[in-house]
């Protein structure tokens, strides 16, 4: 990314500015359309003819305002036609025939539908902002033995950076000299530290822990793993953003075959009989084939189903999101936070004969008490009350070591610290996905600590019922292989792809997404590209960064994956109930095309059938709304 598309994103985000509804002109003139409609027809029904006509065409211009301007743009700039187009001709065609508040009535109806459904949509860039905030504006640099702070984006492949204790890398790089250990969880999601030393390969907006290090850089401070990152959204998010929803896919042919049709009734018809009676079924034609309850039916049940997912805690941010989320058939999930608690907690302790695993535990636990590192907030978190230990030391990369009244106690790294008899269990706990840290008492190993983000509870029976709705998963994650299959074993998961970045997990969700529908689900900062990239992407909104809520179309306020199976059987609920009404819509056209074009029917009766249908297909729409919120016990049943 270069540093031009940096400043138009941090421009973006600056002007994208929260609209309250009161105040925002997408919906304030619908809603006035529809206040002048519904005063014309009081007016109307009580003799002022005059001041009700007033009022109808006022409601008729404020409702096609809101739409005719731009489906006459779109034809004439990039000859596209689309639903706007063939409600505007019908406006039009009503208005020629003398029925205005049948036009008017139409013009509220398809404005206040796009209403509804644009005020679903959330397009926020606040996530770029919180991606663009990990990168640290300056960075020091070495150069001639000494160090000089240079701003972040002039960084160049070759320099050689100084990094701190608590500062964050300003770009991708080479360890050279130093040891310490890493934070990576905005980068890669996993909460447990990496350890590095010389040689080691680091990303930009990582966290260095303990040690000075000095990295060379091995990418430019406007194009590092981290600028990929927003990248890779934006892409994502504009390639979604020209996906067209149902009902424009479906007007894609119509509209074109309604004006084809109207004109041969107009033409042909005036070659054999009266022009005036043929030109007026023409223009009849064009109402009957309106798409007026098809224009209202998607957009409000799908406002309906999104109102009332949010009240059991899943907020969908767009009708084309839900529409798209009852066809999932594939679901990507990320593991660290999302199928594990991010808490990594002690799991195991080993000892030689002669030692107690709880005299190893609080041992540890006196040291760590003196420590910032993340392993050693679980070990302390073990044995909240253990004694402090004296004279506490710690050495980057290497270890703590402290003097207790059994001895000095050191606890490190098996990198670093070794093993001994214990060997051969520490590569067990390792194996079995724990990160371990080695205990030595008087320089001799007595013990070791497995420290592991323990799986969800619920996260099996999730997974067992997913597959029973032949949804089919996939577990992405950053972490090393050993350990994401043994996690996803005890998740009951056989599809893994471990060891990936941002970019790989993005890449990996739209090869699943080309051959069946697929979500991503996951909650850091490194899953904003694979969620926007998704063709449903869905936030743990309790823990979740700001970045992947989002680049996320779905965002759950609370943790409990059992939401998951349950928000799926509702947007599979309310996707057969616009299919329903889909079809509803499509018959009353088939059915009033020929009674148009034979004169049957009349305007009036036209227009009246589509209001009934309009009323009908709102009805089956509100059911969307109905929802059963089921025990948390009970939320991974069958729908």
């Amino acid at each position: 990314m270069s540093a031009v598309c940096c400043a138009a994103v941090e421009q973006t985000v600056a002007e994208d500015v929260h609209v309250p509804w009161w105040k925002d002109r997408a919906v304030l003139i619908p809603a006035a359309s529809g206040v002048a409609f519904l005063a014309g027809l009081i007016g109307e029904w009580t003799g002022v003819g005059i001041v009700a006509l007033v009022l109808f065409w006022t409601g008729l211009l404020l409702g096609a305002s809101t739409f005719a301007p731009g489906a006459l743009r779109q034809l004439f700039t990039r000859r596209k036609v689309g639903i706007g187009l063939l409600m505007t001709i019908s406006a039009v065609g009503a208005v020629i025939l003398g029925y205005v508040a049948e036009a008017a009535a139409l013009a509220f109806l398809y404005s206040i539908a796009e209403a509804l459904e644009d005020k679903a949509m959330d397009r926020a860039h606040a996530g770029l902002r919180a991606l663009l905030k990990l990168v640290p504006e300056t960075a020091t640099v070495i150069e001639d033995g000494t160090t000089h702070t240079v701003p972040g984006r002039s960084l160049q492949i070759g320099q050689t950076l100084l990094v701190r204790p608590g500062e964050r890398l300003p770009t991708d790089g080479t360890v050279r000299s130093g040891r310490s250990s890493l934070d990576t969880s905005t980068i890669t999601g996993e909460s447990i530290p990496v350890e590095v030393a010389p040689g080691d390969e680091v990303l930009a907006g990582s966290i260095n822990n303990s040690g000075a290090l000095e990295v060379e850089a091995t990418a430019a401070g406007t194009d590092n793993s981290l600028t990929t990152i927003v990248d890779l959204v934006e892409q994502a998010q504009a390639e979604k953003g020209e996906r067209a929803r149902l009902a424009d896919r479906i007007a894609r042919p119509l509209v074109p075959g309604v004006i084809v049709l109207a004109v041969v009734v107009a033409l042909v018809g005036s070659l054999f009989g009266d022009p005036e009676l043929w030109i007026t079924r023409a223009l009849i034609v064009l109402v009957a084939a309106s798409p007026c309850a098809l224009g209202i039916a998607v957009p409000v049940t799908v406002v309906s189903a999104i109102g009332s997912a949010s009240r059991f805690g899943v907020v969908i941010k767009s009708g084309a999101a839900f529409e798209r989320f009852g066809g999932i058939r594939h679901l990507a999930v990320d593991k660290t936070g999302t199928l594990t608690r991010n808490q990594p907690t002690v799991a195991r302790v080993i000892t030689i004969p002669r030692a107690a695993p709880e005299d190893v535990l609080s041992w540890a636990a006196s040291l760590e008490q003196h420590s910032t590192h993340p392993l050693a907030a679980a070990i302390v978190a073990a044995v909240p009350d253990a004694t402090p230990a004296a004279g506490v030391t710690e050495t980057a990369g290497h270890g703590i070591t402290g003097s207790l009244s059994t001895g000095t106690i050191t606890v490190g790294s098996p990198r670093w610290l070794r093993s001994g008899e214990l060997a051969d269990e520490v590569e067990a706990l390792e194996s079995d996905g724990m990160t371990v840290v080695v205990v030595h008492r008087d320089q001799a190993p007595v013990g070791a600590i497995g420290v592991r983000d323990e799986l969800r509870p619920e996260v099996p029976e999730v997974i067992s019922t997913l597959a029973e709705r032949a949804v089919g998963v996939t577990m992405l994650t950053g972490d090393n292989v050993r350990t994401a299959h043994t996690l996803a074993a005890q998740a009951g998961i056989s599809d893994v792809q471990a060891e990936l970045r941002p970019e790989d997990k993005a890449g990996a969700v739209a090869a699943l997404s080309r051959t069946r529908p697929t979500a991503m689900i996951g909650d850091g900062i490194n899953d904003a590209p694979a969620l926007a990239a998704a063709d449903v992407g869905i936030a743990m909104g309790a823990t979740g960064s700001d970045a992947a809520i989002e680049s996320a179309d779905i965002a759950f306020t609370g943790n409990d994956l059992r939401l998951l199976p349950q928000a799926l059987a509702h947007a599979r609920q309310g996707r057969r109930i616009i299919n329903q009404n889909i079809v509803l819509s499509l018959l009353i056209i088939i059915v009033l095309l020929p009674l148009a074009i034979t004169g049957v029917l009349g305007l009036a009766a036209v227009v009246l059938v589509h209001e009934l249908a309009e009323v009908v297909v709102i009805l089956n729409g509100l059911r969307a709304a109905r929802t059963r919120t089921p025990r948390p016990a009970a939320l991974v049943g069958r729908p």
